[in-house]
């Protein structure tokens, strides 16, 4: 049995962070950072059935074109990211009666819209990225026996590339649901890896008062390739997403609305109309039969 400091629950048995019962939510789930964000998805739904918000989690669920769905904003980070993961498993897979974990597990289907900036020149604003990858430069991960759902082949070849300093911990490496990216991918995808910061200043290569590790590390992810592949853009949560989701077994896709481009210095005219684009062309995907 778990014990009670190990998963802990609410008075009216919800999980604690999160304040939801297995009830609440749906099999498919949009992550989004800013609880803001959850009302520009959950406007196009049909009909909304719940809506619980505590600290910055804030979930609704409820239909879009008759398909159940939820919305759930994670805050930023992927401390943040190891609450909503291990909560939400424990949703479906525990039994938070008798607190043992079912026989028969659960798999969601999660898709994390966000904004980003586009560290390649031939990603311009207004497009959208579909991380292939997550590169995790955050330790986060590291908590947990990851050796399954780690790409040790990329990881290697990053730590070489940029002469990554071990007193920083191990970056990982995870790949999103190949199931999910069939079924969102489209021509207007740019994919990727994108590589998820533990920070906002200076784990992103920002000086303000405080100097950086390697003050050339950001330059050196702009032009990493890994069979092809490119770090298309840098944010906070993805490969935590992707991390956690694999160890636990559910399905996980990172979606972004290009804003920025770092490359050519340029940002969009309209952002909220490409992020408006990016949600109107996931529900639609999700919806299809």
């Amino acid at each position: 049995m778990i014990q009670n400091s190990e998963l802990i629950l609410n008075p009216d048995g919800s999980v604690y962070h999160l304040n939801l019962r297995p009830e609440h939510i749906a099999h498919d789930i949009i992550f989004v950072g800013d609880q803001a964000r959850v009302e520009k998805i959950t406007q196009y739904f049909d009909t909304i059935e719940y809506s619980t918000q505590k600290r910055e989690f804030k979930t609704q669920t409820g239909t879009y074109k008759g398909k159940r769905m939820s919305v759930l904003s994670t805050g930023i980070g992927p401390d943040n990211i190891d609450i909503v993961l291990n909560e939400l498993d424990a949703l479906v897979n525990i039994d938070l009666e008798t607190r043992q974990p079912k026989e028969n597990l659960t798999s969601l289907n999660i898709i994390r819209i966000g904004t980003s900036g586009s560290l390649q020149a031939d990603i311009p604003t207004e497009s959208f990225v579909m991380s292939r990858f997550g590169l995790g430069t955050d330790n986060m991960l590291r908590s947990y026996d990851a050796t399954s759902v780690s790409i040790r082949e990329i990881e290697d070849a990053f730590i070489q590339h940029t002469q990554w300093s071990a007193d920083k911990g191990r970056p990982y490496v995870t790949r999103c649901s190949d199931a999910l990216a069939d079924r969102i991918k489209g021509p207007r995808m740019h994919e990727g890896i994108t590589a998820t910061a533990g920070g906002f200043y200076g784990p992103q290569g920002r000086v303000l008062r405080l100097a950086v590790q390697d003050p050339e590390l950001n330059g050196k992810m702009d032009n990493f390739e890994f069979e092809g592949v490119k770090i298309t853009n840098l944010e906070m949560e993805t490969a935590a997403i992707y991390g956690l989701s694999a160890l636990l077994g559910h399905n996980a896709l990172s979606l972004n609305a290009i804003i920025a481009n770092r490359a050519l210095g340029t940002f969009s005219e309209n952002p909220e109309k490409a992020v408006a684009e990016l949600i109107a062309y996931t529900l639609d995907k999700l919806a299809e039969r």
